[in-house]
């Protein structure tokens, strides 16, 4: 056995990570999966597609009328790819187990529209959902033979992973980009739907052998224990999502501060000047120095609550600077420049909350102003459904000029709505599981007695 899944279950799962993804990304409208078959064909067959409707949280299944990936599907040497033909992403998320971002579709070499016809493509993002081969328990002595890429090597030789399958989201026009927040999303998400595919194929397998046997009540309880974990999952996704959302909003507020005092991003200024130190200092570890760079660099793509920034700074950055004067010491003054920069970093983490620093936004009350920086800068660890109410609310408000306000105000009510559908449903699954173990205990108990 491959990778086997009921069809009926298999387009569920699908459609449920589909309307997640539309639901939590605005400029997306589209999603599509594709089931990648067991080996040598490794047949690509689409198996659900969902538009949004403009305007709507409306949304549209059904396959395309007219595609080579429709069932049947389309075996591996018929979209592999082979020189004379047209190149597809299909097969670079396949082989190489990678994404593949059509950000302009003008550039975009895996075009097979655009190639054959001279069409212009869509915008979209293309995801492989990757399951360790150690789960399917494919090892050496696995009877699959896997096929050749257009050069003669092994597909997936080196990997510990196969793909099963591949997500392909599309995007409303000049809305995304290589290594954008919604491709890292769609990442994670993927990852997610690979463990709940994974884990209704262990579920398939168990059950044909449990049929052998007999259909009992721990056949039940361990149907209830999976569905709590891939609810607990996903609720973690959401809230993850709710602190990215919550993080954008955070750097927009700083944002309107800074032009209101007229001044620079301080973030940015005291990472540039890091950089700057670090790179002027010609002995040392080129290694810890492009290390050092890397974190520094990485720090400017995080939006993080202030403690939880400041522990980051200590933990990746100051410790490595540590290392860095040790193994190569430096005199008083520079080092003494360099710990003043860091300083100064972790204290202008707190910018957006002091009360010099927004005293002079007045484009709403002073109580919503003081009970949104504490909104925006709490640590959001769990989900508080009230706090986040209270938070669209604010958003709601149109003298709230942050440029992001109504799609924030949407993409968190939407969270919200998904959020306590999840709360609800991983209470109904702990009261079904504590039913069957205790309905379990007590027959038990009457069959001794």
């Amino acid at each position: 056995m491959y990778f086997e899944i009921d069809r009926s279950v298999l387009e569920t799962a699908c459609r449920q990570m589909i309307e997640t993804i539309l639901f939590c990304l605005p400029n997306a409208y589209k999603g599509s999966l594709y089931r990648i078959g067991k080996p040598p064909d490794l047949i690509a067959e689409r198996i659900t597609s969902g538009v949004m409707e403009d305007g709507t949280e409306k949304i549209t299944w059904g396959l395309p009328t007219q595609s080579e990936y429709n069932p049947p599907g389309k075996p591996w040497g018929e979209y592999r790819d082979q020189p004379g033909r047209p190149l597809e992403a299909m097969a670079w998320c396949v082989e190489k187990q990678k994404s593949w971002t059509a950000e302009d579709p003008n550039t975009n070499t895996r075009s097979v529209r655009l190639q054959l016809e001279g069409k212009a493509a869509d915008f979209h993002h293309m995801e492989p959902v990757l399951v360790r081969k150690s789960d399917l328990k494919l090892d050496t002595r696995s009877a699959f033979v896997y096929p050749d890429d257009s050069e003669g090597n092994v597909l997936w030789k080196d990997s510990p992973f196969v793909v099963v399958a591949v997500l392909k989201i599309h995007f409303y026009p000049y809305t995304i980009k290589i290594g954008a927040h919604e491709t890292k999303v769609i990442k994670r998400l993927s990852h997610s739907l690979g463990t709940e595919l994974l884990s209704h194929h262990l579920q398939q397998d168990s059950m044909k052998a449990v049929e052998q046997i007999a259909k009992d009540r721990l056949n039940a309880c361990n149907l209830l224990a999976d569905s709590l974990r891939n609810t607990i999952t996903k609720s973690g996704i959401i809230i993850y999502l709710v602190k990215q959302e919550i993080g954008h909003l955070r750097d927009q507020w700083e944002g309107i501060l800074i032009e209101k005092h007229k001044g620079k991003n301080g973030k940015v200024e005291a990472i540039e000047k890091l950089n700057e130190h670090l790179l002027g200092f010609n002995n040392g570890s080129e290694e810890l120095k492009k290390c050092l760079l890397d974190a520094q660099n990485k720090f400017l793509t995080l939006s993080l609550p202030p403690q939880i920034g400041e522990n980051w700074v200590t933990k990746q950055i100051e410790i490595r600077w540590a290392e860095f004067f040790r193994r190569n010491p430096q005199d008083s003054q520079k080092q003494e420049i360099i710990w003043q920069t860091i300083d100064k970093l972790k204290n202008i983490l707190y910018f957006g909350q002091r009360p010099e620093s927004i005293a002079k936004y007045d484009e709403i009350p002073e109580s919503t102003k003081l009970e949104l920086v504490e909104l925006l800068y709490r640590n959001n660890d769990h989900f508080d459904a009230s706090n986040l109410e209270r938070l669209i609310e604010i958003l709601d408000n149109p003298a709230l000029n942050i440029p992001s306000r109504e799609r924030s105000k949407k993409t968190l009510t939407q969270l919200k709505a998904l959020a306590e559908t999840m709360s609800q449903l991983e209470r109904n699954t702990n009261f079904l599981l504590h039913q069957v173990l205790n309905g379990a205990a007590e027959e038990h108990r009457a069959q001794r007695s």
